[in-house]
């Protein structure tokens, strides 16, 4: 593309050299699986918690924040801002546990509250999830990459895939720790300079910005009545049917509390700390830096927006108004191929990647440790050597990144919308109801592998006539041809907003199992350090 010069390529190229060269370097620590999965623990919280902060920023959230600002209002940052309450109840309830004994797997915890089965369970539904999010994620970004640069899409997920792949396979979690650290950085940078940009082509920079947007709603909780065509703000009370600003809070703060309970992403990197202090640290820094940085991109969007107004472009109209089919999603895009100046383009690009490749490289690593600790070395070779872990993680590394090119690939092969939110109900449905389970595990002292093996049931069949509504193959008609009442075929085929289907998945997850365990009686079992009302004296490490 013309658009993209010569500089820029020199940017991209020594960005993809240095990220690439520093596999081999931390490939010294990742010879036993101690090192390879949680670097012997030994990390500073400083820089567990900008790494931490470099994975919860993909891509996806790159590009959609300031997408859905430029088009609507901040309903959607609502969730962002439940970050520190889910931190601070994970923090007291959930993380202290996995500081015991040396874990490192996320899914240990289960065996022992629930049994081995469930754990299995729990391991292979986020394996199947993340290699969903792996594929999507690498298109996604590869799709951007294309549509800027000109390079053919299928090179795109090729040198992106595999630079990423290299230096996590070789490094372990080391790599991946380090490259976060660089990337975070990067983020920032791309974003900042876009901003800079914007402030300086307007008259009256920032004082302008904010001015236009508040006469215009677009800082209000609010979102875009579609009817209308105007922003609306949102109502404050409970809610199924509607996006509310208590619903969408409480939306985040479920969110979150399942990030910082059972992502191993989250879990892997908490216990490589060097110790219980750092730990905590890191958790909180990656607070600190994650709710600016996303109050950050919806400004961003803001200014996109007022730029837009200051500049009227015809095709920037098109986008925000849906005209011709155009997503809001190209905006950031369209705005860096028209009016970044060389060199400055390249910086904003890798900026994208390293967001995208920060995310793939820790899920990658993530991978590889639930399959070895919670499926390779439990279930199949139990006293294998060390050395053989390893070669093995690697193997499995290697695997779950050729799975990712491969479904990357498919993806940008069927060029369909459907398909990317096919993707995503997939990866929500395979993780349905595990806040719940951990919920019980960690807050009562009730549950064991039957209730909880029928909770999980019953919340995967939930989910599953959600995402079937969702996709159209459950309507109101289908069920008026069953037979059922025009109020309950109305009900039956939209019962709720599909927003809401994971946090009443949990709900559902908990409760089931919970009130089965009331009812079955079952033997007496050791519950010591289990929940938070059976802790002893036992030091973290």
């Amino acid at each position: 593309m013309d658009d993209f010069k010569a500089l820029d390529w020199v940017i991209l190229i020594v960005y993809f050299a240095a990220m690439a060269m520093i596999g081999p370097i931390c490939a010294r620590r990742g010879r036993t699986t101690e090192g390879y999965f949680v670097g012997g623990r030994s990390f500073p919280g400083w820089l567990i918690g900008l790494s931490m902060f470099a994975t919860s920023i993909s891509s996806i959230t790159f590009m959609a924040y300031p997408a859905d600002a430029y088009k609507t209002a901040y309903l959607r940052f609502l969730p962002c801002l439940m970050l520190p309450l889910g931190v601070y109840i994970a923090s007291v309830a959930f993380l202290p546990y996995f500081r015991r004994g040396r874990k490192t797997s996320a899914f240990e915890y289960l065996e022992g509250r629930f049994g081995p089965n469930i754990r299995l369970y729990a391991a292979c539904a986020f394996i199947v999830g993340q290699v969903v999010r792996l594929s999507l994620i690498l298109y996604l970004v590869s799709l951007l990459v294309y549509e800027i640069t000109g390079l053919g899409p299928y090179r795109c997920i090729l040198i992106g895939g595999v630079v990423t792949s290299f230096y996590t396979v070789t490094g372990g979690i080391e790599a991946v720790i380090w490259t976060d650290f660089i990337q975070s950085f990067l983020l920032w940078g791309g974003g900042l300079l876009c901003l800079f940009v914007i402030i300086f082509s307007i008259d009256g920079g920032l004082g302008t910005i904010i001015s236009v947007a508040k006469a215009d709603g677009k800082f209000m909780l609010g979102d875009l009545n579609t009817a209308t065509g105007q922003l609306e703000p949102a109502p404050w009370g409970f809610s199924l049917d509607d996006k509310t600003v208590i619903m969408m809070l409480l939306i985040g703060l479920n969110n979150w509390l399942t990030e910082y309970s059972s992502n191993q992403n989250v879990i892997q990197k908490y216990v490589a700390s060097k110790n219980p202090r750092e730990a905590l640290k890191a958790i909180w820094i990656c607070v600190l830096c994650s709710v600016p940085t996303w109050a950050f991109f919806m400004f961003l969007g803001t200014a996109l927006y007022v730029f837009f107004q200051v500049h009227p472009d015809p095709e920037a109209h098109a986008i925000l108004t849906g005209e011709g089919n155009r997503k809001a999603d190209s905006i950031l895009p369209f705005f860096v191929i028209k009016y970044l100046p060389q060199g400055l383009t390249g910086l904003v690009i890798a900026g994208v990647l390293a967001a995208a490749m920060s995310s793939l490289s820790s899920s990658i690593n993530a991978i590889s440790a639930v399959s070895i600790v919670d499926v390779y070395k439990r279930r199949i070779a139990q006293q294998q050597s060390d050395k053989h872990y390893v070669y093995v993680a690697k193997a499995i590394a290697i695997a779950a990144s050729l799975i990712m090119l491969a479904g990357a690939a498919f993806l940008m092969w069927a060029q369909s919308k459907t398909l990317q939110d096919t993707s995503t109900k997939l990866a929500s449905l395979l993780a349905g109801g595990l806040l719940g389970l951990y919920a019980l595990g960690f807050l009562t002292t009730r549950g064991d592998g039957r209730s909880v093996a029928v909770g999980i049931v019953s919340t995967l069949l939930f989910s599953t006539w959600i995402v079937a509504i969702e996709l159209k193959w459950l309507t109101k008609d289908l069920f008026l041809n069953f037979g059922f009442s025009d109020g309950w075929a109305g009900w039956l085929g939209h019962p709720m907003d599909t927003y809401y289907a994971g946090l009443i998945g949990n709900i559902f997850m908990f409760l089931i199992a919970y009130g089965l365990s009331s009812l079955w009686l079952r033997r007496p079992k050791d519950l010591t350090n289990l929940t938070v009302w059976t802790q002893d004296a036992t030091p973290l490490e």
